[in-house]
């Protein structure tokens, strides 16, 4: 009977200094391997980052692989006697795997988009436009002193910016009409009356009226929307003129999606300059027996342009009205 023999293999590993490192050992493949070691020895570093930052990382920085040359001392034989047998065993090559999560790179953010060409086209059109429309009302004396050519270049100049700006649309950007504005041009004043379309003092010699400043002062919140318009009243020599300004309060509601109608509450009155010490004075009204069919007063208009700035309405009885906001 074969008596049983017992072998035995020494591994002797390569002592590395303690990290997260993992050691798979690469066997030599051939005599040659084990007779002839080298004096150094090739082995594959691979870095794989253990977690990804969308923020921080691109996507093409999953994995690394670098090959290093690292120097180790040459492998010595040992002898090993088992029943009798010499064996010989020697220190054997690895295949590194280290996972470097130290050396992970961190990227800058990504910069910012360059902007839409096609939104600065618009924007420096717009501007271009707005110019042109405040060109064309300047000196007009907010349309009191419009002719009928300027009627029309001023009606084209707001069609070309209404056209570019689009639809208004205030039932998502009511806010956009808060605060107060100034009138710059209104059609209706050609008409050479303070009502312009509607019933009003005529201004020029059959009454000593000089129309000032005239503004819109909206209230989103409390639905108030007053027109408000400085005069300047003429008397007799040597007396100066009396300044006044008067209000003309109205409610406002919002119907579909840019029209705008105002109902007429009252008309106040109140000095201005050397006899601004007087309360304010409010005009009574007319009795409803004796009110007109349509309250002239009162009114519907359409706003068909309006950004931060400059507002541009339509009223139902087609005069243009050109806004900047104070």
């Amino acid at each position: 009977m074969t008596e049983p023999k017992l072998v035995v293999v020494l591994i002797s590993l390569v002592e590395f200094p303690a990290t997260t490192s993992s050691f798979i050992p690469c066997w030599p493949q051939t005599h040659a391997d084990i007779e002839t070691p080298p004096t150094h020895i090739m082995a594959s570093l691979t870095l794989t980052p253990l977690f990804h930052s969308p923020t921080f990382l691109s996507s093409n920085t999953n994995t690394h692989t670098v090959t290093k040359k690292l120097s180790f001392p040459s492998p010595t034989r040992r002898r090993l006697l088992v029943n009798g047998k010499e064996y010989r065993s020697r220190r054997r090559s690895l295949v590194l795997r280290r996972s470097a999560v130290d050396d992970v790179p961190v990227l800058d953010p990504p910069p910012p988009p360059p902007p839409d060409s096609s939104e600065s086209d618009k924007t420096e059109l717009i501007a271009s436009l707005k110019l042109k429309l405040l060109s064309a009302v300047s000196g007009l004396n907010r349309g009191l002193a419009a002719n009928t050519d300027d009627l029309q270049k001023a009606d084209a100049a707001a069609k070309e910016l209404e056209a570019v700006g689009g639809p208004v649309d205030l039932s998502v950007g009511l806010d956009r009409l808060q605060g107060k504005w100034r009138l710059l041009y209104s059609s209706a004043f050609s008409s050479r009356t303070l009502g312009g379309n509607r019933p009003g003092p005529p201004t020029g010699r059959l009454l000593p009226i000089t129309l000032g400043q005239v503004f819109q002062r909206i209230d989103i919140l409390s639905k108030d929307f007053d027109n408000i318009a400085e005069l300047e009243l003429g008397v007799p020599w040597p007396l100066p003129p009396v300044e006044v300004t008067a209000t003309l309060a109205h409610k406002f509601e919002l119907i579909g999606s840019s029209n705008i109608k105002i109902i007429f509450e009252k008309t106040t009155v109140k000095t201005t300059g050397n006899l601004s010490q007087l309360p304010p004075l409010e005009l009574p009204r007319f009795p409803d027996a004796l009110r007109p069919p349509s309250d002239t007063r009162s009114g519907e208009f359409e706003v068909t342009y309006l950004d931060n700035d400059t507002r541009i309405t339509r009223g139902d009885r087609g005069e243009l009205r050109v806004f900047v906001i104070t």
